[in-house]
């Protein structure tokens, strides 16, 4: 709770509350808050403990959820479901500009590619379009004995701040696509990875050798080449 800091001025949103286990130290603290569950049995448990003016409770698929239709600037946490953090993650992230702040445990592997760096195993694509919008960090980590029962995997706790003033990006498709392409078949050279995106003279206009693979290239190349094949 600390890590959050959580202030009664603040619109705060919880992401799958559950049975309320971070709900109820933050409405010791929040005069009032959003939450977002998907589980219609869960959803009237939350009702029962709370009523609408101190939790307002959007009964929804949070991977469909529109976060824009909440005024104000953000603050989301969450204990994220394992099988749609990531996914979650890369929805979240259309909504950078509305966002102060974000804190969520998550399993130890996803939270160690959100904050992996050019070259490491963990360096993917959720790295890169991920540190194109937020800074990540990792806060701290959870291990299995923390929970009852404990699961298999080790969890961390995230932080995400984005961004303030992010690479330009021509267009957000374009940089998507080489992103995904890049890191679809991790084997691959960017020149295979990309071929019908881009050509030898669209790597020779940024400087970057079609011959590497998309685990060594840095957030600020694969920005540079989108925007190459964007206006090309």
């Amino acid at each position: 709770m600390s890590a959050i800091a959580p202030r009664p001025e603040d619109t705060l949103i919880e992401i799958g509350p559950g049975l309320g286990a971070l709900t109820h130290p933050l409405l010791a603290i929040m005069p009032f808050m959003h939450a977002v569950e998907i589980d219609r049995d869960l959803a009237t448990r939350l009702r029962a403990a709370w009523p609408p003016e101190r939790l307002d409770l959007h009964e929804a698929d949070v991977l469909a959820f529109d976060f824009a239709k909440i005024p104000g600037r953000l603050r989301i946490v969450g204990n994220l479901p394992y099988n749609i953090s990531t996914p979650l993650l890369f929805h979240l992230a259309r909504y950078a500009d509305r966002i102060v702040d974000c804190h969520f445990m998550l399993q130890k592997e996803v939270a160690d590619r959100m904050t992996a760096t050019a070259g490491e195993e963990a360096y993917g694509r959720l790295t890169v379009m991920l540190a194109h919008r937020f800074y990540v960090e990792t806060l701290f980590d959870v291990p299995p004995e923390a929970f009852r029962p404990p699961p298999k995997v080790e969890s961390a706790v995230v932080r995400m701040i984005p961004n303030p003033a992010p690479l330009s990006v021509t267009d957000a498709d374009v940089f998507e696509r080489v992103v995904a392409a890049g890191f679809g078949q991790r084997r691959k050279t960017m020149r295979n990875s990309l071929a019908g995106l881009a050509d030898v003279g669209d790597f020779q206009a940024v400087g970057i050798d079609p011959a590497r693979r998309a685990e060594t290239l840095s957030l600020e190349e694969f920005v540079a080449l989108a925007n190459r094949i964007a206006s090309a």
